[in-house]
């Protein structure tokens, strides 16, 4: 029988349901939550969800979309705000602020999630699902490239493939922690009971960041120590993965051969061409 629902109530039936989606996406991710526990926990009806959003997939496309589509809006006003006043001294730092600053503010917003708001965005980023991915790059690939482009202008030195690399670590590296926890158990546990104010916690997470992505290009030393690394552990008998490429080298240059082969290994299968992609979901879900 069809669900009939007309003005007002019909809004805070809606509201229920996408309110239930998200605290069960935030909890157990796309492919773990049923329409079951969302009937369940918002007290409605599958013939309800069915009438107001069709399906599973479209629910869940409009229960991101309420709060990314706000959220994205936000961080391009300040990145536009920031162009206009810096141009070409455009910094990391103020790239970083566009993305950091729209989501903790919208996280003190009790409208829009409150605490769990930074939750649910470390989570669309850390989640593993083909359909959570495909929706973000669908629906915002051209903030995304609005952003890496920003970050190419303010860090000049980076390749277009190393700054992707960068950027998919230290965001994805962030969200992993924020699809955990909430702003306010990370101060109470690193703060040592001392206070910390909104800008505070972003210059702690900017700075990490910060270092990460202005760091300069590793050179063969580099390469080379953490290919004798890679070494020790495959004569501990971790694993052969490397054991078959320093057989036939030796000293330093064996070193870098490894390690070059093992980067270059993942250039040829289109992971490093792919990384801005990588990127931008990863922007997409995350403060």
């Amino acid at each position: 029988m069809a669900v009939r629902t007309t003005g007002r109530h019909a809004g805070d039936t809606q509201s229920r349901i996408l309110d239930a989606a998200e605290t069960l996406f935030i909890e157990s991710g796309y492919e773990a939550m049923s329409l079951r526990q969302i009937t369940s926990r918002a007290e409605v009806n599958l013939a309800a969800v069915n009438y107001h959003f069709g399906s599973k997939e479209s629910l869940i496309h409009s229960m991101l979309s309420r709060r990314l589509d706000q959220l994205n809006h936000e961080r391009l006003k300040l990145l536009d705000r920031f162009d206009v006043m810096l141009g070409a001294r455009l910094t990391c730092e103020h790239v970083l602020g566009a993305m950091f600053i729209p989501a903790l503010r919208l996280s003190r917003d009790p409208r829009v999630g409150g605490k769990a708001y930074l939750r649910l965005l470390g989570r669309a980023y850390t989640d593993p699902s083909s359909f959570i991915r495909d929706f973000l790059n669908a629906h915002y690939e051209a903030v995304a490239m609005r952003f890496f482009d920003a970050f190419q202008r303010a860090l000049p030195h980076l390749p277009r493939e190393e700054l992707g690399w960068r950027l998919h670590f230290a965001i994805g590296a962030l969200s992993g922690v924020l699809a955990g926890t909430d702003p306010d158990s990370l101060i109470a546990e690193f703060s040592q009971g001392k206070s910390m104010n909104d800008l505070q916690l972003i210059a702690r997470l900017a700075s990490l960041m910060v270092s990460a992505l202005k760091a300069p290009l590793p050179d063969g030393s580099q390469l080379a120590a953490f290919a004798a690394v890679l070494g020790d552990a495959t004569d501990g008998g971790v694993d052969g993965t490397f054991a078959s490429a320093q057989e036939h080298n030796s000293g330093e240059a064996a070193g870098c051969a490894v390690a070059r082969d093992t980067f270059d290994s993942k250039s040829r299968g289109g992971t490093i061409e792919a990384a801005p992609a990588s990127y931008r979901h990863g922007l997409h879900g995350t403060a």
